[in-house]
């Protein structure tokens, strides 16, 4: 078939774009929902909704879960709210303002249709969990509480307490769970897939290695959901789960789908920094914060006081300062680079200089220790068990730490990759931040893509596909299979000296110098050319202990990282050919007299897609064009 870019945008006004697409989308009628199979890789909030929604319809879906339960999806680590246009407190929003909101924060590099589908639905997110149980705060008179978050000037943010995520993974969970009893879902647990497998062009199954026993198992489909997250942990250091990892989207990439823009990462702000060479991951401290907390540093690099001995005016509350019309609240692009700034000019705190202070004495003196313990007290909690330091008496100390990632598999607007019959959602996909995610989005899209999207788009699929018989004993099945177990007996095989960790350090330590906050041509080639060397040296001197057989936590660790040095050399590859700043992607050879982000919309207005060409070969370009009929491209201000 070829490498085709077609995203499908409906056409008419954006306001009708979804509701006439609905209706346009064929249906299955219910009794032949039970003909199909539907595999769903990921049981965090895109792929447990999507499940959910799926067999309640009555298809028949198997779903994988590289944990032991879907409960422990590293949506439970989003903590401070989700967002909806429902304009409860009356403060002038609305979904055409999350929706323009959206493409600016994301710095114009998103597609309007769907950002614009995603506010639509996301009221309806809101009323879906609310039924399920999730407990939202509540405002003294019963209603539904809403807090800011960066990149808005008005109260969208929905949450529970500083475990938004962890309540909305239960909901989705307990609707899930509903199913498997129902037995409409085969749910497959501490299963991590290997390989993606296609016949006649089209997604038809996975292969799978169970982690407990190391059996590689076979399972077929009519169509195949990836939900698997990000790929923030290519830096060795992010605040993901030490399980996320982008193995699943990298399989189906070089089986054929297009990856789009994967040098859009996110550098959240608001992390517990850095503490020393011991660390395997970091902490994020909620955006949420920011509401109440005030970000600054000395006034003089000099100052090493304890904070609470600098009086005000010798203190830089520069994100005040900068950006008096967003102050504390601007998006986290924003907020990291100039937190990097101060620490560049040795304004940072703390033993290591790597830090900048977020302090709530104000919040507290105004409002009462019990009103901001109600609304963050395990994150303050969860703070002063890991530095020792309570909040409450002093500020808190933080820096920008690798997060989320914009970037992932392409997909259109029915969130169909550019394999047929392979869907993407949440995370995993590119479609709906561009290259900056505003805060409180990532629990918006997943639930979107799997409560509200998939549901008419995968039955469209099914009616417009032939799908054939087809069963374990196909030879693409065969042929996947063996592909797996070659790579895990050639790594097993090698026995060198350095371990896993060993080479995911390295690699993550190219990365955040090279590919992290700031990026330059020079950094960036460099990049490019200690990856490939490092990748050279991790097929002849790794080190994984044990067998095929079994438990194998080395031999998982390995398979991921060698996907990871791959992706990172894409990512950087990406990078350098982008040169222009937008959002979190900074080339320091691109930025204004203000140090801000200097797109370049003539030559950059278009999703990067890249094609895998095979084993050492260069990947191919492609550009997918982005077109700003409704959120005219301007110089995004937040001042």
């Amino acid at each position: 078939m070829g490498f085709k870019l077609d995203s499908k945008i409906p056409e008419g006004p954006i306001q009708e774009k979804w509701e006439k697409h609905k209706f346009k989308c064929k249906l299955v009628n219910p009794a032949n929902k039970r003909k199909y199979t539907v595999i769903v890789v990921g049981t965090g909030l895109a792929g447990g909704s999507a499940a959910a929604s799926l067999a309640e319809l009555g298809y028949n879906v198997k779903s994988f879960c590289i944990h032991d339960s879907p409960r422990r999806a590293h949506s439970i680590a989003a903590q401070g709210g989700i967002n909806a246009a429902k304009n409860y407190p009356n403060d002038g929003d609305s979904v055409w303002r999350l929706f323009y909101d959206t493409v600016k924060g994301g710095d114009y590099r998103a597609r309007e249709a769907n950002v614009y589908r995603l506010a639509q639905v996301s009221n309806n997110i809101i009323d879906q969990c609310v039924a399920q149980g999730v407990p939202f705060a509540r405002d003294y008179g019963g209603y539904l509480a809403n807090r800011s978050f960066g990149g808005a000037q008005v109260s969208r943010t929905f949450y529970a307490k500083g475990q938004t995520g962890q309540q909305l993974l239960l909901g989705a969970y307990s609707s899930m769970m509903r199913q498997v009893n129902k037995g409409k879902i085969d749910l497959y647990t501490r299963r991590e897939m290997l390989d993606l497998v296609l016949v006649n062009g089209k997604a038809r199954g996975i292969i799978v290695r169970d982690v407990v026993t190391g059996d590689i198992e076979r399972h077929t489909a009519d169509a195949v959901i990836m939900a698997t997250g990000g790929y923030g942990n290519v830096y060795y250091l992010s605040t993901n789960a030490m399980l996320s990892n982008g193995s699943g989207a990298w399989q189906a990439y070089k089986k054929g789908a297009g990856f789009a823009n994967p040098c859009f990462t996110q550098i959240h702000p608001t992390c517990i920094p850095v503490s020393g060479q011991h660390q395997s991951k970091l902490t994020l401290m909620s955006e949420s914060l920011r509401n109440d907390g005030r970000v600054w540093v000395p006034k003089d690099k000099e100052d090493k006081r304890h904070p609470n001995d600098i009086p005000e005016e010798e203190r830089d509350y520069y994100l005040e300062r900068i950006y008096p019309s967003f102050g504390n609240l601007v998006p986290r692009d924003v907020a990291s680079r100039q937190a990097k700034f101060r620490t560049d000019e040795d304004k940072g705190v703390g033993k290591t200089g790597l830090a900048v202070y977020l302090d709530f004495s104000q919040a507290i003196e105004r409002e009462g220790k019990d009103a901001i313990e109600a609304k963050y007290g395990n994150l303050f909690e969860m703070y002063e068990r890991i530095t020792a330091e309570s909040p409450y008496k002093q500020p808190m100390r933080i820096y920008p730490a690798v997060h989320y990632t914009m970037g992932g598999l392409w997909v259109d607007y029915n969130l169909m990759s550019t394999i047929p019959g392979l869907h993407v959602l949440g995370e995993a996909n590119f479609s709906d931040h561009g290259a900056n995610r505003l805060g409180a989005s990532a629990l918006m899209q997943g639930p979107a893509d799997g409560y509200f999207v998939i549901p008419y788009t995968l039955g469209d699929y099914f009616n417009n596909h032939e799908l054939e018989p087809v069963d374990t004993n196909h030879e693409e099945f065969e042929k996947a299979e063996k592909e797996a177990k070659d790579k895990i007996n050639k790594l097993l095989s090698i026995q060198g000296t350095r371990t896993v960790d060993d080479f995911h350090r390295s690699l993550g330590k190219i990365m955040w110098d090279n590919v992290g906050m700031s990026r330059k041509e020079s950094l960036l080639k460099e990049a490019v050319e200690e990856i490939k060397k490092l990748r050279a040296e991790f097929w002849k001197d790794v080190k994984i202990p044990g067998k095929a057989e079994g438990i194998n936590d080395e031999l998982e660790k390995a398979m991921r990282v060698a996907d990871f040095l791959e992706l990172g050399e894409l990512m950087a590859k990406d990078a350098l050919q982008r040169v222009e700043s937008c959002g979190g992607h900074f080339r320091e050879e691109s930025q204004t007299p203000e140090n801000e982000a200097m797109r370049d919309d003539e030559k950059f207005a278009h999703a990067a897609v890249w094609e895998y060409k095979g084993e050492n070969q260069e990947p191919v370009r492609h550009e997918e064009e982005l077109k700003f009929e409704n959120v005219p491209l301007t110089q995004r201000s937040y001042k």
